[in-house]
C-alpha cells in the first residue's frame, strides 16, 4: 500500500491542566519517528515530551499550557518540508528539530524564509555551523567528533581505515568522511577505501569492498541499525579489524540490537551514561518511569534544547526569543552548561566511548 505524502502530525489532547481559559502556546517537534532512524527520533521526542510535561506541571508559560505538535519527517526531505508548512499552519512559536543533518539542510531555506525559529538537539554537519540563520544547533560539530575519534584510533596504532557511509543522510556522513580523513591523515593515517551504501541494503558487498583494501580499521558513518548490520556482516566474513563508528550510531539500539557483536566498538559522543549528578539522576528516573526505557544521548540533548526554549519563552517571550537565546547567557543542561554563540551554535565538548559488557564506557 503506498504511503501517504502527508506528514504525521499529532496533537496530544492535554499535557497538563494549566491555562484552561487561554489558548495553549504551541511548539513543534520534528524527527524521524518511523523507519531506520526511529530510535533517534523517539528518544528525541521523549526528551521533549518530558520537558513540556514538567513545564505544564509547573503552570505552563504565563499561565498558558504548552502544547506539542509532533511531525514525523520519516528521514524524507519532502515530508520534512511539508512538516514545516504544517507547523506554520498550526501556529507554533518555535520548533525543536530536525534531528538529522540532511533534514536540516532540506528545511533550512524554509526556516530562513518565514520561520519558525528551530533548535536542533542533534544536528552536527559542519556545513550548518557558523551561519546567521533560523536553525540553532546544540551538539558539537562533526569536525570535533572526528578529531577526537582520529586521535584515539591513531593512539591504538591504527593507520589504514576503510569507511562505509550512508547516502541517506549524506549531509552528515559525507561531512564525517571528509573530516575524519583530514584528521586521521594529519596524524599519519590513511583512508584506503570509501564505500557508499543505501541504508538497509548491501551490507555484505560493502564489507567485501572494505576488506579488499586490507585496512586495520573499519569505520561506519551510519545509524545504529546499519552499524549493527555492517558489524555483523564484517564478523560473518571473518574480519578481525578494529571497528569504530560515527556518533550518530550511539543510541541505545546499538547496544540492544548489537549484543556481543558490537563489543569493543568505539565512537565519540557528548553524553555520559555514568553521570551520577543529582540533576541527571532525577531526569533518568523520571524518564524511566514515563517511558519504561533508558534515556539516550538524543533524549538528554532534546530535553536540554526544550528546557532552553521553554525557559527563554517564559523570560523573554516569543518576539525576543532568538535574541535572548543568543545573548550569551549560560544555560544549565542536564549534564553540562552551555551557551549559544552569535551564530546560534552551542559550545559543548565530546569524548570517546567503547562498548564493554553491553554498555558505553567513557574513556579518560
Amino acid at each position: 500500500m503506498p504511503i501517504s505524502r502527508r506528514p504525521l502530525l499529532l496533537l496530544p489532547l492535554a499535557l497538563a491542566a494549566c491555562g484552561r481559559n487561554e489558548a495553549p502556546l504551541k511548539i513543534g517537534f520534528m524527527g524521524g519517528l518511523s523507519g531506520r532512524v526511529a530510535d533517534l527520533g523517539e528518544a528525541g521526542r521523549n526528551g521533549v515530551l518530558l520537558a513540556v510535561e514538567e513545564r505544564n506541571a509547573g503552570g505552563g508559560i504565563g499561565g498558558r499550557r504548552v502544547e506539542l505538535v509532533i511531525i514525523d519527517d520519516q528521514q524524507d526531505a519532502e515530508r520534512a518540508r511539508q512538516g514545516i508548512a504544517a507547523l506554520r499552519e498550526a501556529g507554533v512559536v518555535a520548533l525543536l528539530g530536525p534531528l538529522t543533518s540532511s533534514m536540516g539542510e532540506a528545511v533550512l531555506p524554509l526556516l530562513n524564509d518565514k520561520g519558525p525559529l528551530a533548535i536542533s538537539p542533534t544536528i552536527t554537519a559542519t556545513t550548518l555551523y557558523g551561519l546567521d540563520d533560523q536553525l540553532l544547533l546544540l551538539a558539537p560539530p562533526v569536525s570535533e567528533n572526528c578529531a577526537r575519534s582520529a586521535a584515539y584510533l591513531q593512539a591504538q596504532g591504527l593507520r589504514r581505515a576503510a569507511v562505509a557511509y550512508d547516502l541517506g543522510n549524506r549531509a552528515y556522513t559525507e561531512d564525517w568522511l571528509r573530516h575524519f580523513e583530514r584528521s586521521f591523515g594529519a596524524l599519519g593515517g590513511q583512508v584506503v577505501e570509501r564505500a557508499a551504501f543505501q541504508s538497509g541494503t548491501g551490507y555484505t558487498d560493502v564489507i567485501a569492498r572494505m576488506l579488499a583494501a586490507k585496512p586495520d580499521l573499519l569505520m561506519f558513518a551510519a545509524n545504529a541499525v546499519d552499524t549493527v548490520r555492517l558489524t555483523q556482516a564484517a564478523r560473518n566474513q571473518g574480519a578481525q579489524q578494529a571497528i569504530s563508528a560515527a556518533s550518530w550510531a550511539a543510541t541505545e539500539s546499538l547496544l540492544q540490537l548489537g549484543g556481543r557483536t558490537v563489543e569493543g566498538l568505539s565512537l565519540p559522543q557528548y553524553f555520559d551514561r555514568d553521570d551520577r549528578s543529582a540533576r541527571y539522576l532525577a531526569f533518568a528516573a523520571a524518564y524511566r518511569q514515563r517511558f519504561q526505557q533508558e534515556p539516550g544521548f538524543a533524549s538528554v540533548a532534546a530535553h536540554d534544547a526544550a528546557k532552553a526554549l521553554l525557559d527563554t519563552l517564559a523570560e523573554a517571550g516569543a518576539a525576543e526569543l532568538k535574541a535572548a537565546l543568543l545573548s550569551g547567557r549560560r544555560i544549565e543542561g542536564l549534564q553540562a552548561g552551555f551557551s549559544f554563540n552569535r551564530f546560534g551554535d552551542a559550545q559543548r565538548s565530546t569524548h570517546m566511548t567503547v562498548v564493554r559488557d553491553g554498555h558505553f564506557v567513557r574513556l579518560p
